[in-house]
């Protein structure tokens, strides 16, 4: 499904399920696209919920912003326009940015009508340092393409060695562009990482700390156990800033739970959804 937010940008979505049934919007992480919830989706439509997996403005087969814009405040701009076409209210999962865009809206005391759960992917009110800038190097690492999968493989072998490499590079290529030169580019605008040294993260943090006191609907953290960016500090912050929250932690699982172990974190967050539906 394509939707025309208001800046203009067109966004895609895939869709599961009823639109009948409770609505769930899957908001993927800064770099990836909305294949990165793997089977998520589909197991979450068969348990009764209508679930819409974005691409975020930048990423996978949704516009890039002609100017850069890819502004926390941006991307929940964009939500809201999609909530509004939609005409019902969600549960929003996110998953590290996507959990950040999530918070932002569903702290913000005009729009309560439009969310009923957050569930926070790895994510807690600011990621971890350590763990931000390992993500940010590696994304820089692939900016300027791959001379085939084999080279993309390898990379994200790399990053990811606790996660056993695939028999074939085909699902690679939903995340890649193959461009004219030859060359084979991840799925997302490269200017999604500039300007990131300007962001005084303290400040950030402390914007998120106040906003996130604001949340009183049903809320869940999922950390993965073996996560560098949600570390024991970060989800002893969210819980006690949000002291109603639920936490699960998915073991044998890095910052990307869901690819890791999609059918453990989909279980974690049905159990959760199923209980407010």
């Amino acid at each position: 499904m394509k939707f025309k937010v208001d800046s203009g940008l067109e966004l895609v979505a895939t869709v599961w399920g009823n639109e009948n049934n409770p609505l769930i919007i899957l908001m993927h992480g800064g770099g990836q696209t909305r294949h990165a919830w793997g089977s998520t989706g589909e197991i979450l439509s068969k348990s009764g919920f209508y679930v819409f997996s974005l691409d975020l403005r930048g990423h996978g087969d949704s516009d890039w912003h002609p100017d850069g814009d890819y502004l926390i405040e941006s991307y929940k701009d964009d939500l809201i326009s999609i909530l509004n076409q939609i005409e019902k209210p969600a549960s929003l999962v996110g998953a590290s940015l996507g959990g950040m865009v999530a918070l932002s809206l569903a702290s913000d005391l005009n729009k309560r009508d439009m969310v009923t759960s957050l569930v926070m992917v790895d994510i807690g009110l600011y990621p971890n340092e350590e763990g931000s800038n390992e993500i940010v190097s590696f994304m820089q690492s692939g900016v300027k393409g791959f001379a085939n999968l084999d080279e993309a493989s390898d990379a994200v072998s790399a990053y990811l060695p606790h996660r056993k490499r695939p028999r074939d590079n085909r699902g690679l290529e939903k995340n890649l562009r193959l461009k004219e030169d030859g060359r084979y580019y991840w799925h997302w605008d490269p200017r999604f990482l500039d300007d990131r040294d300007d962001i005084d993260r303290e400040t950030q943090k402390e914007k998120n700390t106040r906003l996130a006191k604001n949340i009183n609907i049903p809320t869940l953290l999922i950390r993965g156990a073996l996560s560098n960016v949600v570390t024991q500090k970060e989800v002893d912050d969210f819980l006690t800033i949000i002291p109603h929250a639920e936490f699960r932690e998915i073991d044998k699982a890095a910052h990307m739970v869901a690819g890791d172990r999609n059918d453990i974190f989909a279980k974690s967050a049905i159990e959760f959804l199923k209980k407010i539906k």
